[in-house]
């Protein structure tokens, strides 16, 4: 048997092993707190016993954290229901009429280039116009209705005036007047849909207008 009289330490004596922590961000749980607190009462010294104030602050301690973790379970259960109840409620939407933000109107870049742009029929059309009007109201061009279908027609302007000339650059307005099959008149504007659809994407909520899903950020009212 060897021995080391001069209890030197050998290098294999001195190769320890780091072992990684099992709580790195020093959290302390509510089990934790609990075995801590009665590992410290069973190993107190019996001639100077741990202090009443400093256990009654201590427990007070643990019913913080276990209501602290009580309210955070309550506070994302109630999150959850919230925004359930909320997706439910868009759902009734179905079937009624989204404005879009600032959608009754498309910009002209002043070149003369051609625009799309949808409008929705309630009914189907016999004869009527769409005005495309400037920031002052004026009429700067009109595009002839006839026999259009109900539901979401598409258009094109090609972006000049009555005179063929290229409208300046800037946002213009589109409605349409017109007479529908059984003789009433009616009007619809540019950016007003019907919602065909809601689609949830996690947090995300996006309604179904016409060929597009738009996030419901962008609906200004539901009618």
């Amino acid at each position: 048997m060897t021995t080391n009289p001069l209890n030197q330490i050998t290098p294999s004596m001195a190769k320890t092993t780091l072992s990684t922590p099992s709580n790195p961000n020093a959290v302390l749980s509510q089990s934790a707190f609990m075995q801590l607190l009665l590992t410290e009462m069973q190993n107190q010294d019996p001639t100077s016993p741990m202090d009443s104030t400093k256990i009654l602050t201590q427990t007070s301690q643990l019913a913080t954290l276990q209501s602290a973790d009580k309210t955070n379970k309550t506070l994302t259960a109630l999150s959850q229901s919230l925004q359930n109840a909320q997706q439910f409620s868009m759902i009734s939407s179905i079937g009624k009429l989204a404005t879009l933000k600032g959608g009754n109107a498309i910009t002209a870049d002043g070149k003369g280039s051609s625009q799309n742009f949808s409008l929705y029929f309630p009914t189907a059309v016999k004869h009527g116009t769409i005005n495309i009007t400037n920031d002052a109201g004026d009429v700067v061009d009109t595009i002839t209705l006839s026999n259009t279908p109900a539901g979401v027609s598409s258009f094109l302007w090609n972006g000049k005036d009555k005179s063929g000339a290229a409208v300046p650059a800037g946002t213009y307005n589109i409605k349409a007047s017109y007479t529908n099959t059984n003789g009433v008149a009616q009007t619809t504007q540019l950016g007003t849909y019907p919602i065909s659809a809601v689609n949830f994407n996690g947090t995300t909520t996006t309604l179904q207008l016409g060929n597009k899903d738009v996030p419901i950020t962008k609906i200004a009212a539901i009618s």
